[in-house]
């Protein structure tokens, strides 16, 4: 059972892999991944109680604040989202579409959080760092009244940390959209 989940996001990747090091021996944490991220930062996901990724996140802010573009504990972090950041939810081709874009993988995973504990959508996908400059995209899919209030949730987190870059709903896509999706 994951209790919390932590992401830092560094600007260096020969700091990034000392950061990790340092998380992993200031705390009990277990290591979900830790890779180079477009554009030349590192990424680092942790797991295990609030307490211990709490701790591990302010250890490794401690020791690197002057590095840190975005982190973020997410305790109590809903399963839709692990299954999403794992690649494996089935996403639903059908509804409204929802997207908000932010400029963090942090950022990201937390909008993707606000929003299914916002309404009822389902997570369409959530792509983070990799292969797009560093950024993250969070897509949801719903009943359109439901996908609006899920994206301004995730999308006023996102602004009030200045990691937002975009937002949008598209109310009846198109069905050759879907099929890019």
């Amino acid at each position: 059972m994951i209790h919390a989940v932590g992401i830092v996001e560094l600007k260096s990747i020969a700091k990034g892999i000392e950061a990790t090091d340092a998380a992993l021996k200031s705390a009990g944490i277990r290591l979900v991944s830790a890779h180079p991220a477009c554009p030349g930062k590192y990424e680092i996901i942790f797991t295990g109680s609030v307490a211990d990724v709490t701790a591990a996140l302010d250890h490794v802010s401690g020791r690197f604040d002057s590095l840190i573009v975005d982190s973020a504990v997410m305790g109590r972090i809903d399963e839709a989202v692990i299954k999403a950041l794992f690649g494996t939810q089935s996403g639903v081709k059908k509804g409204s579409l929802g997207t908000v874009e932010t400029y963090s993988a942090a950022s990201a995973i937390k909008v993707a959080d606000i929003a299914v504990k916002t309404s009822r959508v389902e997570i369409y996908d959530l792509r983070v760092s990799r292969g797009m400059g560093g950024k993250g995209i969070v897509l949801v899919t719903g009943e359109v009244g439901d996908v609006t209030a899920a994206v301004d949730a995730g999308a006023a987190y996102a602004e009030k940390q200045g990691m937002l870059h975009a937002k949008s709903v598209i109310a009846a896509p198109h069905q050759e959209l879907w099929e890019q999706l």
